[in-house]
């Protein structure tokens, strides 16, 4: 496949102005993407195993079940969704034995998805969708409706998570669903609030050898809005037990009380919870007013460029925040790669970007665009590309004013005090120039169980030469190289890795991702890479359509 150009050659180039009426930025100027519609397409559940068709050869060492979470119906009745977000959660497993491959898979039993189901209509508010109020209450009681608070949903279609050993799906309110990962059956709905005073968790806790596992959840008081470091314990001491024992290590209170900042993620080193309050911003009043306005959750997002990013850096075991605050310019970031200390710095790799409005080019129309006005909705992203941060941990009294304070570690980034608790940093590209050609990298992923928190040398991911990932991507951070996956018209997902048994590489392994094929009817398939080489080693293609999905987990039964 040709390589499409991409026009910013570096990530501080100037954004350059469309012609456009609307006068959008535009960051690349690419033309001729084809239509992927299919990939938000509704498919039906497939509840029952299924066989699939093996092509090549699935190493008989993999024994466990790659499991994926994502949106996979898009309207209810005649009403639609508006944000690929909002779409219902479908759950699948790809179990994989003895070099065999069967899938099945279950839309989550959530209480949305069965207030939907039970009325035919929008019943639940999403993300970028308002339902509709109730046809058969009167006027007054519809005029009512409108002034009651948005009820969170529990739609939990952004990825698998793990705590104290049972497997849960998870979006980012205060709802999660504990699944059984042999079944995809529901067995209970937990809820965050219950146990400790937060609004809602993210979808991508970070989970120490032991199993003790981190979480961030806000919290929303007359004070205003704080942001809370939770530390769920590794072990259950019954069955049926949840989160008991789930403590707020620490609450960090937002520095505008009615606009704290969104976070997908966070970071983790062996003694730090690293939390990044960036410059996308949620409005409490609008979203809080939303259904009165007859406006979603989505419309209270909004991006601040004249605002810093903060680096605020929490004791794992005291919970004591660091009183130095780390600054850097204005950024973006969904998914940080991996932090680790190392000689009295605090390393931190992270996709990112320099915009931070791309939430709302997400919206299923979008998606489903094609010609010039895909193409318009693409080159109005900003590129994501991995970099990294290093944090000197020993700022003291004593400490020099506006000087590199990095100069005694092998990297480009700088970090200086500009007061007296104030460090301002700048970041190293974690790659080469020849990302730029496939559109920058996201969904990283490392051999996350024996080098989180630790340093490494290998992440994966996708590059986004598309609206959704179309290559897989390995980057060397050992010379900046990468391997990269590519096949015309295919659109690969979340590469997760799977170490081989007794390995002793760091890279020693397969990458699974699910291959999703919208000009094809009913050829998607799991494929199974060497981690090493990045060659296929084979695929199972799945006799069913599959939508994009967006994170998924390896359940190892070895």
């Amino acid at each position: 496949m040709a390589s499409i150009k991409i026009q910013q050659q570096n990530n501080a180039s100037a954004l350059k102005k469309s012609k456009s009426k609307k006068n959008i930025n535009h960051f690349t100027d690419v033309h001729g993407l084809p239509c992927i519609e299919k990939i938000v397409s509704s498919v039906e559940e497939t509840p029952e195993q299924i066989v699939t068709k093996i092509t090549g050869k699935i190493p008989e060492w993999i024994n466990g079940s790659f499991l994926r979470n994502g949106p996979g119906k898009f309207e209810i009745g005649n009403q639609k969704f508006n944000h690929w977000f909002d779409g219902m959660a479908l759950l699948h497993q790809f179990k994989i034995c003895n070099g065999e491959v069967t899938y099945k898979s279950r839309f989550l039993s959530s209480d949305s998805y069965q207030a939907n189901k039970e009325h035919h209509r929008i019943a639940v508010s999403e993300f970028g969708t308002v339902n509709v109020p109730d046809p058969c209450k009167n006027f007054f009681q519809r005029f009512l409706s409108r002034f009651e608070l948005p009820k969170p949903t529990d739609n939990a279609n952004v990825s698998f998570v793990t705590y104290k050993g049972d497997y849960y799906v998870s979006t980012e309110t205060n709802i999660m669903h504990r699944v059984d990962p042999e079944t995809l059956e529901t067995t209970k709905k937990v809820d965050w609030s219950k146990f400790i005073a937060v609004n809602g968790a993210t979808a991508h806790p970070h989970t120490e050898p032991d199993g003790t596992t981190y979480n961030m959840g806000n919290s929303y008081n007359p004070k205003g809005a704080s942001y809370n470091i939770i530390r769920v314990p590794p072990t259950k001491d019954t069955d049926d037990e949840t989160l008991e024992g789930a403590t707020v290590l620490c609450s960090i209170p937002s520095l505008e009380k009615t606009k704290p900042s969104y976070y997908h993620s966070f970071a983790m080193s062996e003694n730090y919870v690293v939390f990044i309050e960036q410059p996308i911003k949620m409005d409490l009043l609008k979203i809080v007013t939303g259904k009165l306005r007859t406006k979603s959750i989505s419309d209270g997002f909004y991006w601040d460029p004249k605002l810093n990013t903060i680096f605020h850096l929490i004791d794992k075991k005291t919970g004591k925040v660091s009183s130095i605050m780390y600054l850097a310019k204005a950024l973006s970031t969904f998914h940080q790669i991996n932090a680790y200390e190392e000689g009295g710095f605090l390393i931190i790799d992270m996709c990112a970007s320099d915009d931070g409005q791309a939430i709302s080019n997400y919206n299923i129309q979008n998606l489903r665009k094609s010609g010039e006005a895909l193409d318009e909705v693409y080159n109005t992203l900003c590129r994501v590309f991995p970099r990294r941060f290093v944090l000197p941990l020993n700022v003291g009294n004593d400490t020099p004013f506006n000087q590199n304070l990095n100069n005694q570690f092998n990297t480009t980034a700088t970090a200086l005090r500009t007061a007296k608790s104030k460090v301002f940093c700048t970041h190293e590209d974690l790659h080469g120039e020849d990302l730029h050609q496939y559109g920058g990298l996201e969904f990283p992923q490392i051999n996350y169980s024996k080098y989180n928190t630790k340093p490494y040398r290998y992440f994966y991911g996708c590059g986004f030469r598309h609206l959704v990932g179309d290559t897989l991507i390995k980057m060397d951070l050992n010379g900046k190289q990468m391997k990269v996956w590519e096949r015309t018209g295919l659109y690969p997902s979340e590469p997760v890795f799977v170490p081989s048994p007794n390995a002793t590489e760091e890279d020693d392994g397969v990458v699974l991702s699910v291959v999703i094929t919208p000009n094809k009817d009913k050829s998607t398939f799991l494929l199974v890479l060497d981690a090493q080489t990045f060659e296929e080693l084979g695929r199972a293609a799945v006799p069913v359509n599959i939508p994009y999905g967006f994170h998924g987990t390896f359940n190892n039964t070895a």
